[in-house]
């Protein structure tokens, strides 16, 4: 059942006219009844008509993309390759799309609030980057979203992130399991025993997949694994820089890093040289993501290679309707390891 402006208005106790100059933001309107119509907005899921050309065809000339950090280059190298698969045949200005980047923080509250604006814009597509966020409620209300919008014609796209069931959503998501546990394979098989993990944020779907493939590659070897040698924190520098003086001031004898990415593992290697470390002689590091710096730290770094730029062009290609989805609607990215030289053989 399609709401009416009517019916926002019956549910915020306010006139339709009311509701229409909070909408069109052309009039003052108190902050307190702003706020009410907003809410009933969003409680009963109302789409904001647009211009006349835009509700004479199914969706808007507008595509939306959703990163945690645009000044990440993790999602900054998606965002861009995902752009520039949005131009051509196919929009009424020209045959272009506006691509609108909507950097979200990694707050679940400000991801639901653009997919909620870009379904009242009609986009014509949406593709969300990154992992998921581990929160069942929001997932229910993400889950929502990605449904009204897939049902209103507007391509939905997950770009490195787990599939949505029943929402209609492709999805391209990356192996990270199968990445951290070839990384810390590689370790073990260079002689590594006692490996200290810098993990990202406990709520994140990549978070938790990288863990389980570098935890896989410890059972697998007979290595127990200590609660003292995994670290969260942010995706940041900073993060891996103190989560490393940490795992050593918890266990000296670690002879080996592995970084939740590769900005992560600048930090490491940054807290282990402060501390007097050679790398890799005294410590092994690796990354995940293969960052356009990771082959000019010093040393380079060990890492797992994603296509990012590949994922994201694809991305684009399918939200803009010139390749095909894949079966069933999901495909596995996988990486690759790339050694270099922040690894090697552990002292004896």
């Amino acid at each position: 059942m399609t709401v009416t402006l009517a019916d926002v208005a019956a549910r915020a106790q306010v006139s339709p006219a009311t509701v229409s100059r909070v909408l069109n933001g052309n009039y003052p309107v108190a902050a307190t009844t702003r706020e009410r119509v907003l809410r009933a907005v969003d409680e009963l899921d109302y789409v904001l008509n647009g211009p006349a050309s835009a509700l004479a065809a199914a969706t808007s000339d507008l595509v939306g993309i959703l990163v945690n950090d645009i000044a990440d280059p993790f999602f900054g190298i998606m965002a861009s390759a995902i752009q520039s698969e949005i131009g051509g045949p196919g929009g009424r200005a020209g045959g272009e799309r506006l691509a609108v980047v909507c950097n979200t923080g990694g707050d679940p509250e400000r991801e639901l609030t653009y997919l909620t604006l870009l379904q009242r814009q009609r986009a014509a597509a949406v593709v969300l980057t990154g992992g998921a966020v581990e929160d069942e409620p929001h997932a229910a209300a993400a889950a929502a979203k990605l449904r009204k919008l897939g049902e209103a014609g507007t391509r939905v796209v997950l770009c490195g992130r787990p599939p949505a069931p029943d929402t209609r959503a492709i999805a391209l998501t990356f192996d990270n399991r199968g990445g951290g546990r070839e990384l810390t394979e590689h370790l073990i098989g260079l002689g590594h025993r006692r490996l200290g993990y810098i993990a990202g944020p406990e709520e994140r779907t990549t978070t938790r997949h990288r863990l389980e493939g570098h935890r896989a590659a410890l059972a697998a070897a007979g290595i127990e694994e200590d609660p003292r040698w995994t670290v969260h924190g942010p995706y940041d520098r900073r993060a891996g820089y103190e989560a490393t003086l940490e795992l050593l001031r918890r266990d000296a004898t670690l002879t080996a890093v592995v970084a939740a990415n590769d900005s992560v593992a600048l930090g490491a290697c940054a807290a282990l040289r402060d501390s007097g470390l050679r790398i890799p002689e005294d410590v092994s590091v690796a990354g995940f993501d293969d960052l356009p710096f990771s082959i000019d730290a010093v040393p380079s770094l060990t890492t797992v290679r994603l296509p990012l730029a590949e994922a994201g062009a694809r991305a684009g290609r399918i939200a803009m309707g010139r390749e095909e989805p894949p079966p069933g609607g999901i495909a596995v990215v996988r990486g690759e390891l790339m050694v270099r030289g922040s690894s090697g053989v552990p002292r004896a």
